[in-house]
């Protein structure tokens, strides 16, 4: 299973870019401003999109990656993500007035956009590899999934906050061989990661006492200006733990 980093930041700004991971050339979770770096031949192959929430640092992309390659789609587009991600995504970004409605075109029984709802707890099979969303717990509905393929198995928890849910279905896999997860701010900013509902590392260190895996975890959503501190302190509060931070363009072979 190859995964590349499109964007893993918690902002912009020079060579940043937000949260979206393509794999295996077809299919993203998120799509952040990451995507604009793909060429318009990685973009014409990507067939799937899963969707960990609606915030627009995950989602801003793909309007513009549907319009980029709208006139190559022979089969629609499919987006996958929590009904309330879904109903957001075509309420405020696909109405006809933020963006033209690709579920309606270019003909309302052909659209090159199409929809399917999932709820956490469900798992789904797509292009070969096993997908499974996660109740996690954000300002919004939020999800994160757990990824299978040919035997490697990859958890990503999207935007979170301390939460039971995600940590007992990586538990319940009898290995990872890798975790991703967020941490946007510094323990400096523990009362604004709190109301924002993300990790900062004394959050993310409690929260990963309850992971049996002793596996390799990278570190995301870091905000920007900020990274050295947050990943310093995440560091700190985890000495036993194989923690690195996440880079965007970084590829992983699992």
């Amino acid at each position: 299973m190859g995964i590349r980093i499109l964007g893993c930041s918690g902002g912009i700004g020079a060579v940043l870019r937000t949260t979206s991971l393509l794999l295996d050339n077809e299919t993203l979770i998120d799509a952040g401003t990451g995507i604009g770096d793909l060429t318009l031949d990685e973009m014409r192959r990507i067939r799937h999109v899963f969707f960990t929430h609606s915030h627009l640092d995950h989602t801003c992309g793909l309007p513009l990656l549907v319009d980029t390659i709208f006139d190559t789609l022979k089969m629609p587009l499919t987006v996958y993500g929590r009904p309330e991600t879904l109903d957001a995504v075509r309420k405020h970004i696909f109405n006809w007035v933020m963006w033209p409605d690709f579920g309606e075109l270019p003909a309302k029984h052909s659209p090159v956009l199409t929809y399917k709802p999932l709820n956490p707890g469900d798992r789904i099979e797509v292009a070969g590899r096993k997908l499974h969303m996660v109740e996690v717990d954000h300002t919004v509905p939020g999800a994160g999934y757990i990824i299978e393929r040919d035997g490697k198995v990859f958890a990503f928890s999207g935007d979170t906050y301390t939460n039971d849910t995600f940590w007992a279905a990586v538990n319940s896999y009898p290995k990872i061989d890798a975790l991703m997860v967020e941490a946007a701010f510094a323990n400096s900013n523990r009362k604004l990661a709190d109301m924002a509902k993300h990790y900062c590392p004394e959050t993310l260190a409690a929260d990963l006492k309850k992971l049996k895996h002793d596996c390799p975890i990278y570190i995301t959503h870091l905000k920007p200006g900020g990274e050295d501190v947050i990943f310093d302190e995440i560091r700190a509060a985890l000495p036993q733990r194989k923690v690195t931070r996440l880079k965007g363009g970084e590829v992983f072979d699992l």
